[in-house]
């Protein structure tokens, strides 16, 4: 199992714009084939070292990530993501 995790700072950090983009993400469910899991939380604690938005996504293998990512439904998130985020960071792990 490979786990994909990125954290997201979002230009538009108000509730509204953080709803947006979570609904943006969460929108993914269901239309990847390779997607096993995905979960999107928004930040509770507000921190200055917080990001807004993590996301949580869980595939079979490598190969499957990769497919993910290349497929036209995540495409077209990371089109809105690059134009909602001011920065991101992500972990990709195997467990």
């Amino acid at each position: 199992m490979v786990t994909h995790i990125v954290f997201f700072k979002l230009k538009d950090c108000t509730p509204a714009g953080t709803e947006e983009a979570r609904n943006v993400l969460l929108a993914m469910e269901g239309r990847i084939p390779q997607l096993r899991h995905l979960e999107v939380g928004i930040d509770v604690v507000r921190s200055p070292r917080s990001y807004d938005l993590a996301l949580v996504t869980k595939f079979d293998s490598l190969e499957d990530l990769a497919a993910y990512q290349a497929h036209p439904v995540h495409q077209n998130v990371v089109r809105y993501i690059q134009s909602a985020a001011e920065s991101s960071v992500a972990v990709d792990y195997s467990a």
